[in-house]
């Protein structure tokens, strides 16, 4: 049975939103690092991408926030493969306080591509099973997001900087997207419980605009990113009134 992974981290004001919390898209680069990092370290990072030509793609990150991580609190940020199966491998996250309380849990679900064929790959021999950690931060399931009726459409741009470096626009950026479409004045008087992102397609980072869809129902709200008539990402997002 594999380890746990381990890293103590800071949060800086740059990466903090006017309330002194965590931004999300900081909070979502951060579990992406963790992961990042940790699969370097048992051997299917990307050095093993690259010198085979494949990639990981992320289909769901599930994530529970009971207390929003703040300014200069020194943070404990743990990651561990939690679940394989023939094609699917599941992550998982906690980020914990300096008096080890939770804070955020986090679920994940990944396929390893490859590239050329942009078809996913059976894991046995790519996945070393002696890295899995049979425990789940967070014991939710990967469903199908609800479908819903559209309240509004707001739409967002594709930046040079919403890029990364395996040229897609970043799994990050998806959960800005989302919760700067629920509108100033809702995201000023609530504050983010937890975000729920279904990718399904990736985005043309040439692609000048997207369209989100979006429908709040009280302290829920729905997303759906598209292209046209091409739907990338479903989104849901639980929030609480900001006290």
């Amino acid at each position: 049975m594999g380890e746990k992974y381990t890293e103590i981290r800071k949060l800086q004001a740059y990466q903090c939103d006017r309330y002194g919390n965590v931004r999300p898209l900081i909070l979502m680069n951060e579990l992406q690092s963790m992961a990042d990092t940790h699969a370097e370290k048992i051997g299917v990072g990307r050095t093993f991408l690259l010198e085979n030509d494949l990639a990981w793609v992320a289909i769901y990150y599930l994530v529970d926030i009971l207390e929003l991580p703040h300014e200069n609190e020194e943070l404990k940020f743990i990651t561990w493969p939690s679940v394989a199966d023939a094609v699917r491998t599941s992550r998982d996250f906690e980020i914990r306080g300096s008096d080890n309380r939770l804070m955020v849990r986090a679920t994940s679900q990944w396929v390893l591509i490859d590239m050329a064929r942009r078809r996913p790959i059976v894991l046995e021999g790519k996945l070393p099973l002696d890295c899995i950690v049979p425990e789940r931060a967070w014991d939710k399931k990967f469903d199908k997001f609800p479908d819903f009726e559209v309240d509004k459409t707001h739409i967002m741009k594709c930046r040079f900087d919403d890029i990364d470096v395996n040229q897609h626009i970043n799994n990050a950026v998806y959960a800005v997207w989302a919760t700067e479409s629920v509108g100033y004045v809702y995201r000023n008087e609530h504050k983010l419980c937890g975000i729920e992102l279904n990718y399904k397609k990736e985005i043309n980072p040439e692609t000048p605009q997207v369209e989100i869809d979006v429908k709040i129902d009280g302290n829920t709200s729905y997303h759906k990113i598209r292209t046209g008539d091409t739907e990338h990402a479903m989104v849901v997002c639980h929030w609480a009134p900001r006290e």
